[in-house]
């Protein structure tokens, strides 16, 4: 091989250009895109949501939804060759083989009817020449080398039989199983809490080292790209506006719009505490207990029981944001859930205005919510496709008792409170973007006038830019309404800046809460200290950007 060989990236783009289908929001949704990917070099593809990166992936894989959405130009090139020349079967042949992909949602790309043995299996069959027998071997290999805990019995579990984390090793061992030269990661931390986030993240980047891989690692979370990134390019509406070094990147932006997404990270600095000791208690927990019932497990035909909320108390005053922090499975969802009873839990007091709502009569339950309202992590989910936005956030008031053209009239001007058009009350919650359907979700809970809002990781599936607007509307509608937040979350940049105080979950108990300033500065519980720790990108602070460029 020569040397001007042996030096050319792994994975060249050049001139780039994906079409869109008619009607949609612009033409093309890459427009020249030129990258590069050497061996053992990870970069990564940052932008919004639609900016195009996802497309970017599939262009490479040949896995765009053709025809509506196709390449019209330029050329991608793998080790020499130029991918949008090989035939179908040839591509199958560097799928998996010499490209590995990792799926942004690992639930979604398994095979929920498959053990994921089988799915490991699957690839080494149509790959190598292996026997039945060490194919088998050699997925319980690749399993512990992921770091997969007991893997000789997670390679006969079910997908939905495995936490999170390890499914995303799973597909992590599925894509390595064949050391490609080249790994495309879509995502593959973003639904993770920080520990298990940062678990995932070192795994990469210690498979990447061992075995020289050229990885596409596609984000937008800026935390992540200082944890992992060499060189970082940065994708707004299919143009590519900047590319260069981490360091230069993340420290020194040139473009305006790098300039603003960095400006829209949350720091991890809270800033100065607000004196709320002289606010009234709006909801005070005592005790909380909720255990899930025992149910069928992989093999030994059942679980025990599990206490998701374990004697659980807080108190919660007027006009304060109390952060509810913890890895998944640690309860915070449950708490949420059991305060808004959407669950009934086991024991415990949940008072609102001297009234305990777990207690409380079908009717009196019913006026009760008035004061306590829910804004939920998928507002796609909790939102009826059938409706209009304005009535979506009629509905409540309706419920009790509002008259219909008033409680429209209201609707329309929440939609006003939320920082959103009057036009947009009789679309349908398709027709929006992510932020603005959790804008949507935050103006039907406000339609009732409730005390107490409870955000259940609202912001979590946000861009980072629509993330920001999101909070700080929030903390806007908290000080003009004089609401109080209860904020679950795993996100701590995102409770460093919104929470008043935090209350640190493990394995359904609050092992230490106090004032956010506090609590980051100096922790004293151990699992605190972990978490802390674990947070992406921790060392690095985003700087501090003046003039127009940073608004």
């Amino acid at each position: 091989m020569s040397e001007d060989a042996a030096d050319r990236p792994i994975l060249e783009i050049e001139g780039l250009r994906i079409a869109l289908p008619p009607g949609a929001d612009r033409p093309l949704a890459l427009e020249g895109l030129d990258l590069t990917v050497r061996a053992g070099e990870i970069v990564c593809l940052v932008g919004e949501s639609g900016s195009g990166k996802s497309l970017a992936a599939g262009a490479v894989m040949r896995l765009l939804p053709e025809p509506a959405v196709r390449m019209t130009g330029g050329t991608i090139h793998f080790e020499g060759q130029d991918l949008a020349k090989l035939s179908e079967r040839q591509m199958r042949q560097i799928r998996g083989d010499r490209i590995g992909m990792i799926f942004q949602e690992p639930m979604t790309a398994l095979n929920p009817q498959k053990t994921v043995g089988w799915q490991i299996d699957e690839v080494l069959k149509l790959h190598t020449d292996l026997r039945r027998k060490a194919r088998r071997t050699r997925a319980i290999e690749l399993l512990e080398h992921v770091h997969i805990p007991d893997p000789a019995s997670t390679v006969n579990a079910y997908p939905h039989q495995v936490s999170g984390g390890q499914r995303q090793r799973v597909m992590i061992a599925m894509a390595l199983a064949l050391q490609p030269k080249l790994v495309i990661a879509d995502e593959p931390t973003t639904a993770l809490d920080v520990t298990t986030q940062l678990q995932i993240l070192k795994l990469i980047r210690e498979l990447q080292e061992e075995m020289g891989s050229g990885i596409l690692f596609i984000t937008h979370d800026f935390g992540v790209v200082a944890e992992i990134a060499d060189r970082v390019a940065v994708l707004r509406e299919g143009v590519l506006v900047e590319q260069g070094s981490a360091t230069e990147v993340l420290n020194r932006p040139r473009h305006a719009y790098t300039r603003a997404l960095i400006a829209s990270v949350p720091a991890l600095e809270p800033p100065p505490a607000k004196a709320l000791d002289a606010a009234p208690v709006v909801l005070e927990v005592e005790g909380l207990i909720k255990t899930f019932a025992a149910r069928g497990g992989f093999f030994s035909g059942r679980r025990q029981a599990v206490k998701a909320v374990d004697d659980v108390s807080f108190a919660l005053r007027r006009g304060e944001t109390l952060g509810v922090v913890g890895e998944s499975g640690s309860g915070k969802t449950t708490v949420s859930r059991c305060v808004t009873r959407l669950i009934e839990a086991d024991d415990g007091r949940v008072v609102i205005d001297g009234d305990d709502i777990l207690e409380a009569s079908r009717a009196r339950l019913r006026a009760m919510r008035r004061d306590v309202q829910m804004v939920f992590q998928d507002p796609m989910a909790s939102l009826n496709p059938r409706k209009r936005v304005v009535d979506l956030i009629a509905q409540g008031p309706i419920v009790h008792g509002t008259p219909r053209a008033q409680a429209r009239e209201r609707a329309r001007e929440l939609l006003e409170l939320v920082e959103l058009s009057p036009a947009a009350a009789d679309r349908y919650p398709h027709e929006f973007s992510g932020g603005q359907r959790q804008r949507i979700g935050i103006a039907r809970a406000l339609a009732l006038e409730p005390k107490i809002l409870v955000a259940d990781e609202p912001v979590s599936a946000l861009d980072v830019s629509v993330q920001a607007q999101v909070l700080r509307l929030l903390a806007d509608l908290r000080d003009r309404l004089h609401l109080s937040l209860l904020f679950v979350t795993h996100d701590l940049r995102v409770a460093a800046q919104l929470c008043d105080r935090v209350a640190v979950m493990e394995k359904g108990r609050i092992v230490e809460i106090g004032p956010t300033a506090k609590l980051f500065g100096a922790p004293e519980h151990g699992y605190t200290k972990k978490l802390l720790a674990s947070i992406p990108g921790r060392d690095w602070t985003p700087p501090v950007l003046e003039g127009e460029d940073a608004a």
